[in-house]
């Protein structure tokens, strides 16, 4: 069995920073994509940012060059700083990721718990 635990989160001005951390925990013989989406109320989960076991990242056009997306793969840690945080950012983060449970080549998708990300105006 595999485990995302998130930590981070919570409340911060329009304008403000916040980070979140992620780890894996379990039987893992490796990570694939990892990455965080967010849900606001009312709204469809959105996959925010996502990063490939060789470090290449992508973005959802709101967050382009406000979030960044890292992870350490010694750690099986995945990592989010916010910055320049707004309003519209308010949402459950959760952490998603690939695992790769066996030798076998497949891998199966796990998320956190969620964490919330409350932006003040």
């Amino acid at each position: 069995q595999v485990q995302l635990v998130e930590s981070g989160g919570g409340l911060v001005q329009a304008g403000g920073s916040l980070g979140l951390s992620c780890a894996a925990s379990g039987t893992i013989f490796g990570l694939n994509l990892m990455g965080w989406y967010r849900q606001a109320p009312g709204k469809q989960r959105e996959l925010v940012a996502y990063i490939e076991s060789d470090g290449t990242a992508d973005y959802i056009d709101a967050v382009q060059g406000r979030f960044t997306i890292s992870r350490d793969n010694a750690k099986n840690t995945v990592s989010l700083q916010m910055n320049s945080l707004k309003p519209e950012d308010t949402a459950v983060y959760s952490c998603y990721a690939q695992v790769q449970t066996t030798l076998a080549p497949r891998v199966y998708e796990y998320w956190g718990q969620g964490t919330q990300v409350t932006v003040s105006s």
